[in-house]
């Protein structure tokens, strides 16, 4: 393959581009590789199509390796299979939704579970029929309320996703370990630092379920680690290990004229001023917060809720969201409807609202909270004495040192990642509700289980250039470059002629060449356009043409050397490795 610039359908920009929030949005922008088409949706200019090509490459290699079968479904998707998994509705506002001239109601796919399943459901009988690993490279939709960072979140954006369906629990463990085996892989071609890490199903459904996400500090997605073990999960899955406590021996509950005092600061302050229950050393953990939220289950319907959470923690909506799914959750702000709800004040006790506590809040525990009128507080309140939660809900921010929930020894440090591969076990959600059977080999109907692999394909370029890239521009991995070599023509007599000719030689070995053959440009200009595009390694033919010799530059080194123009195949295949 060998590309001119001179004819090549690209525009690289000087300017940091306004409404680019990330490095990869901005570099990709300006290195010509993406250009936008509308809110959050993206063209592909020839550069860019060729890395997320290669990017699909690898995906492909890696799928078929381990006896996955290609196949491709529409993207325009009937309303009746996702009417029988209930997804039309848990979806909401995240799809998008629209009707034919019959009338006929139809999405546009944000994922594929429910037409795999009848695929199969279609196609086969027995379990000779099985193990079967089915993946597809297709476009997904999601009606995102703000879209941002690029291809990072997008409306539209291209997804790997597989299924397995065995026969046996098992089978299902298999399928699932070698998938995950397969993601490790592609991810280290792609030149991707990542954490797997135990995460929550949501919408997808499903039993054990982990995230790769890539360390970026512009990522999404929080995640933690352990000091001391391997552990490591998305913060919307860690689990609170439960305190070990002696219960307290408080006296009755005990009202106190708390004026003014509706944040947890400015109730320590008073309680420490006042010597509340003879202490001056109370803090917010003492406290108990209670937060007000509404419900929103899918179809419409809400429901109040408040939750209870140690006051030196704020609840966290991403956790919470993620324990409620499929149902979300925003903050209550009607407390006119609601006087029994003392705004500022609300404790536990007495209270009349569906309330679930933090799993620290255990039964013995004796707690500082309002006391359901204005201005007052109370002391005294033990759980399981004085009120009992309707259950336990994981809603309270981690923070960095808290307690491990894997090892007795470890604390808790805090990172930031992009989600770019997520594997479920789904066991039987689906295939239940499209009631698929086979026979078995004892003659005897069988039900598979699956398992859903997804890789966010065009995000794993944006995440690519996120950890690729230096304050010059884009620095590719050599697996998906645009190309294995940038010939650099410096622009006088001869020089053009002489780099398209290396560029020919070049591909005959074998190499895939970008050549900067544009007239009339200085070599500055080509020289950081090079550095902007980021193919890491790039041949000058420059002021020594006349002398055989030409330089080759590492962007990644820094190597500068002077080579005759025979070798310069073979350096660069060397560099190549």
């Amino acid at each position: 393959m060998l590309l001119r610039m001179s004819t090549l359908l690209l525009k690289t920009l000087r300017e940091e581009p306004a409404d680019a929030e990330v490095p990869s949005h901005r570099l990709l922008l300006r290195a010509g590789f993406i250009r936008r088409a509308a809110p959050g949706g993206y063209t592909w200019l020839p550069l860019g199509k060729i890395v997320l090509d290669r990017v699909i490459a690898v995906v492909r290699e890696e799928m078929v390796a381990i006896g996955g079968q290609e196949v491709a479904f529409p993207a325009l998707l009937p309303r009746e299979p996702y009417d029988l998994t209930n997804r039309w509705t848990e979806y909401g506002d995240d799809i998008f939704t629209l009707q034919d001239r019959r009338g006929g109601d139809y999405l546009l796919a944000p994922t594929h579970e429910e037409m795999f399943t009848l695929l199969v459901q279609d196609m086969t009988s027995s379990y000779r029929d099985f193990p079967q690993l089915l993946f597809q490279v297709q476009t997904k939709y999601r009606d995102e309320a703000r879209p941002r960072a690029g291809l990072l979140r997008g409306r539209e954006f291209l997804m790997k996703d597989a299924y397995s369906f065995t026969l046996t629990d098992e089978g299902l463990a298999a399928a699932y370990a070698a998938v995950r085996a397969s993601y490790q892989r592609i991810f280290d071609r792609l030149g991707l630092a990542h954490t797997i890490v135990a995460a929550m199903s949501g919408a997808m459904g499903g039993s054990a379920s982990e995230e790769f996400l890539a360390t970026s500090d512009v990522g999404e997605d929080t995640f933690v680690g352990c000091s001391s073990c391997e552990y490591a999960a998305n913060t919307e899955a860690v689990v609170t290990p439960v305190p070990s406590i002696t219960p307290v021996e408080a006296g009755p509950i005990a009202v106190h004229d708390t004026p003014s005092t509706p944040t947890i600061a400015s109730l320590v302050e008073l309680a420490n001023d006042r010597a509340l229950e003879g202490r001056t050393d109370w803090t917010a953990a003492d406290t108990l917060k209670n937060v007000v939220v509404t419900v929103h289950q899918p179809g419409g319907k809400d429901e109040l809720l408040v939750i209870g959470v140690p006051g030196d923690r704020e609840v966290d909506l991403k956790r919470l969201d993620a324990a409620l799914a499929p149902a979300t959750a925003t903050l209550f702000d009607d407390f006119a409807s609601r006087p029994d709800l003392v705004k500022g004040y609300i404790g536990p006790q007495g209270i009349t609202a569906r309330y679930l506590a933090d799993p620290r809040v255990v039964a013995g525990t004796a707690w500082l909270t309002g006391a359901n009128e204005p201005g007052k507080h109370a002391t005294n309140v033990v759980a399981g004495r004085d009120f009992t939660p309707d259950g336990t809900i994981e809603a309270a921010e981690v923070r960095a040192g808290d307690p491990c929930p894997a090892c007795a020894d470890g604390t808790l440090t805090i990172r930031r990642g992009i989600e770019i591969g997520h594997v479920f076990q789904l066991g039987r959600k689906y295939t239940d509700t499209f009631k698929v059977d086979v026979l078995g080999v004892d003659g005897k109907t069988v039900r598979p289980t699956m398992g859903s692999y997804g890789i966010g394909v065009s995000r794993a370029v944006a995440t690519i250039a996120e950890q690729h890239h230096d304050e010059r521009g884009l620095l590719w991995p050599d697996e998906v470059a645009p190309a294995d070599v940038h010939v650099i023509a410096a622009g006088k007599a001869g020089q053009v002629e002489a780099a398209l000719e290396l560029g020919e030689r070049l591909v005959a070995a074998g190499l895939r060449v970008l050549v900067d053959d544009r007239p009339q440009l200085s070599a500055g200009v080509k020289f950081t356009d090079a550095e902007l595009i980021g193919v890491a390694r790039s041949v000058v033919v420059g002021r020594r043409l006349a002398e055989g010799i030409v330089e080759f530059r590492d962007r990644r080194t820094g190597e500068r050397s002077d080579v005759p123009l025979a070798d310069v195949p073979r350096v660069i295949t060397d560099a190549l490795g």
